[in-house]
């Protein structure tokens, strides 16, 4: 028999979770389906495994800098069992409180299994039990999310190649570790597992690290990671792989300068991702993707059938927790607040977190320059800003884009320590549309970071 819902939540991501909750709290009979693990990427394979281990990283660089701050210490030696361990027991911790949340909802039921749908509005689960549930229901959320992509190099199937999940399960550290891909994925696992102690070469395709960035931005962060040691190849395409005898990898690459094979422990592919649409049999519901198989929606996330909505990376475009998040609260204010609220023109943030950290907000210049803008570049070295100088790390630069004619930050970076948390106040002030003028004049604590805005935007003058 069908059991009728009000509403179903594909995915407990961090769209779904929060959804399916506040659905439920709203009066409306929930089910929110998870195939593997609540919490989605951010909590299991994202944000918290990976920021954790760049937390380890991080102590490990410091530590074989002591010296540098007078500090007399031994040897590093790393156990990468305590890392992973660390990792596993936040992760849990982490996934054990957003699953407790949503069980301990009223409305709300939590089935663990895999979707299919089997029409417009029907769905069947395949249950982690062996069971099998018909479900149906008016209203259908759909937060599938993406996983890495399978690299198509010829030979790959000779080896096992790692990817963002399975590399945080490694119990020891890699000799050298090759990395495809030059993005934000290929960058933080790069330069953590440098810190390790892994001899570490990037493979990118693109003329530059980073595609998005700026060419200033992409090349700074070039520099930062060969003066940690990692060796950064540009230009440079997979042609093939293949198992050495002793149990290492061999990758053949096309450089600029030709063709170049390299040998080592283990091959990270960190070059894409695809959508969790492949098993959904989509075509049941007549839920328009694109070539990618990413979901079609409309600025208020609505796919092309009504009643059926689409959240967090599974839509494709940025794949970032909060503009997930962010889909979670469209979704509710439109659907449950009466309100009118859309994607359009939302702000887009990020930070990617190679040490020292790269906020970004708001518009590139290149991207300001083809919208036709009038602009003015703020950019100052971190190596002006006294607390980076107190705490040794001078490490990149600041640079905000504004418009000449209103005075208003369209966009900065801000490659630096802590460049993250120094993005966010220059977003608060895009949020707030102030002119670049109140933070260039502002009385910020000394000697703090933020104090660093006052300089950054007289070199307008």
């Amino acid at each position: 028999m069908t059991t009728q819902f009000d509403a179903i939540v594909l995915g407990s991501g961090q769209a779904g979770g929060p959804l399916a909750s506040a659905l439920a709290q709203a009066g409306k009979k929930t089910a929110i389906i998870e195939r593997e693990h609540v919490g989605g990427t951010c909590i299991n394979e994202g944000c918290t495994p990976t920021k954790t281990m760049v937390a380890s990283a991080r102590v490990a660089y410091l530590a074989r800098r002591a010296a540098d701050y007078g500090v007399q210490i031994g040897p590093v030696n790393i156990d990468m069992r305590v890392v992973r361990q660390r990792k596993r027991n936040i992760v849990e911790s982490f996934r054990g409180g957003s699953q407790h949340r949503l069980e301990s909802t009223e409305g709300l039921s939590l089935l663990m299994g895999e979707a299919r749908f089997t029409g417009p509005k029907t769905l069947e689960v395949h249950m982690h039990d062996g069971s099998l549930l018909e479900l149906s229901a008016d209203l259908i959320f759909i937060n599938t999310g993406d996983r890495p992509a399978a690299p198509r190099i010829e030979g790959i199937d000779s080896i096992t190649p790692l990817d963002s999940t399975s590399i945080m399960e490694l119990d020891t550290v890699p000799e050298h570790l090759l990395v495809l891909g030059g993005g934000y994925v290929g960058l933080e696992f790069g330069q953590m597992f440098r810190r390790f102690g892994s001899q570490v070469t990037i493979v990118q395709r693109g003329e530059q690290l980073l595609a998005r960035e700026d060419a200033d931005v992409a090349q700074e962060v070039a520099k930062i990671l060969r003066e940690d040691g990692i060796e950064v190849l540009l230009q440079t395409s997979a042609q093939r792989v293949a198992p050495t005898g002793d149990g290492r990898v061999q990758l053949t690459v096309r450089t600029p300068q030709g063709e170049r094979v390299l040998v080592g422990s283990h091959l990270l592919a960190a070059a894409g991702r695809v959508p969790n649409t492949d098993r959904l049999n989509l075509s049941a519901t007549g839920a328009q993707t694109n070539q990618h198989g990413y979901i079609r929606v409309n600025e208020r996330l609505e796919t092309n059938v009504p009643g059926i909505y689409a959240l967090g990376d599974v839509k494709g475009g940025p794949a970032f927790t909060h503009i997930s998040y962010d889909d979670f609260r469209i979704i509710r204010t439109n659907l449950l607040q009466n309100g009118s609220v859309s994607i359009k023109d939302r702000l887009l943030l990020y930070t990617v977190f190679i040490d020292p950290q790269l906020g970004r907000v708001g518009l590139t210049e290149k991207e300001a320059r083809e919208k036709g803008y009038d602009i003015n570049i703020a950019r100052m070295p971190m190596n002006w800003v006294a607390r980076a100088l107190e705490v040794d790390e001078p490490r990149g630069f600041m640079k905000a884009i504004v418009d000449a004619r209103t005075q208003q930050i369209l966009g900065a970076a801000v490659l630096g320590i802590e460049g993250g948390e120094l993005m966010s106040m220059l977003e608060i002030a895009m949020l707030g549309k102030l002119p670049y003028t109140v933070l260039r004049d502002g009385v910020f604590a000394h000697p703090t970071l933020a104090e660093s805005l006052n300089n950054l935007f007289s070199s307008l003058e």
